[in-house]
């Protein structure tokens, strides 16, 4: 290999790594000596209202309520369903004791939320999805930032409970936040539970489909700071079958790509520490990674049969894509295609009663290596079809709810 080709290799890894490792190196350097901030309590709980735009959800709208209710928050507090279009899920919202919005006709997520914003008398705004169920305290946890005048919006944690799929990809985003907190502000608001200052909330444009996104650039460009609270949790259901979370992502992908276009005057360096974020937490991860890694693959296989480092590559590939296509094997020959939990002290299917799984060091150490190489894998090509589905102009803001069972939270 020439001297040439050599650079040309180091520096498609370097673009193809940037975003899950070289921009979480700079993170981890950058914060190290910032400690997560200190929050104290209020010394008196505001008001708040609970939102949760709806649509298809009546067989679980009425859990959602009564669990928003016995989340132990101190204040004031009301639970506000916004049913899109949806009559059924309206009336068992209505008797399980939320106030009710209905739109006539459906709107999509980001307008229900322009919707029930509009309706809201309370100074704190808590968005959250129907189908996840909230830790305990998540509430009282997420609005104590508000006592800092600065503080526009705060980032709740959305944890998968499916036990190794999208839980790595999830982890991996909240030690992200976590230490952009540190620096002072995160843009990893998540849809599934955020709060926000009702007087900094600005509505969302009609054709923005990522609600979240467009949140954090939103309040950042006037001045507001977005924080990260770890200890709020939401447990979403078990994720369904790859074509449903491709489906998911690639749809987030192009509405990421929408929204930071609406936003590119905050990427340069008027835009400061969010500008940073946006390059290093989305919109490298979203172009310039998965291009690079597709450089680097058409290299190997043109030097395939004299390079001994790309038939490594290629067979790295491999060994990443083998659970990938196990899920989707799985996923074609399961009926109920719902995911159960393993969580520790579970017994191992086909095992004798009584029996737990029990797996050395080593061989747990390898499949989460490899897990984390499927999942990097599937990102970058999430990410490609993602730029497709946006320079094709895939502007889709509503779109079918995918039915999962309700699962409880890890005790």
């Amino acid at each position: 290999m020439t001297r040439r080709s050599r650079l040309t290799v180091a520096a498609l890894t370097a673009a193809a790594s940037s975003g899950h490792a070289l921009y979480p190196a700079w993170l981890a350097l950058a914060s190290r000596r910032h400690p997560v901030p200190s929050v104290p309590e209020p010394a008196q709980w505001p008001a708040i209202t609970v939102l949760v735009a709806a649509y298809n959800e009546a067989d679980i709208i009425a859990d959602k309520v009564r669990d928003v209710l016995g989340n132990g928050y101190l204040g004031p507090l009301e639970v506000m369903v916004v049913a899109d279009a949806d009559l059924d899920t309206a009336e068992r919202a209505e008797q399980a004791g939320a106030t009710v919005i209905t739109a006539d006709d459906r709107l999509g997520k980001a307008q229900a939320l322009n919707l029930g914003l509009s309706k809201v008398t309370t100074p704190i705004v808590v968005m959250s999805d129907a189908n996840n169920v909230l830790a305990p305290g998540a509430l009282a946890a997420m609005v104590r930032h508000f006592d800092n005048p600065r503080v526009g919006a705060v980032a709740g944690e959305k944890v998968e409970v499916d036990g190794g799929g999208e839980d790595l990809y999830w982890r991996f985003e909240s030690w992200l936040k976590q230490r952009e907190w540190r620096l002072g502000t995160t843009i990893g608001l998540v849809g599934e539970l955020a709060a926000v200052r009702t007087e900094a909330w600005r509505p969302i444009p009609a054709d923005i489909a990522s609600d979240d996104l467009w949140m954090a650039l939103d309040l950042s460009a006037r001045g507001y700071v977005v924080a990260y609270e770890a200890s709020a949790k939401a447990y979403e259901p078990p994720v369904l079958t790859m074509g449903q979370q491709w489906e998911r992502r690639t749809r987030v992908v192009a509405g990421g790509l929408h929204v930071l276009l609406h936003h590119r005057s905050q990427l340069g360096p008027k835009g400061g520490l969010m500008a940073v974020q946006a390059w290093g937490h989305r919109l490298v991860r979203y172009t310039v990674t998965p291009l690079a890694h597709v450089a680097l693959l058409w290299m190997a296989l043109r030097r395939v049969r004299s390079s001994r480092l790309a038939k490594l590559f290629l067979l790295g590939h491999v060994v990443a894509a083998w659970p990938l296509l196990r899920q989707a094997r799985d996923d074609m020959a399961d009926g109920d295609p719902v995911r159960r939990v393993t969580l520790p002290g579970d017994t191992v299917p086909g095992a004798a009663p009584g029996t737990t799984a029990t797996r050395s060091a080593v061989t747990v150490t390898a499949d989460r290596a490899v897990k984390a190489a499927g999942q990097a894998l599937f990102l970058h090509a999430v990410a490609l079809k993602g730029m497709i589905r946006y320079l094709g102009g895939d502007r889709q803001t509503r779109w079918t709810i995918v039915r999962h069972r309700q699962s409880p939270p890890p005790s």
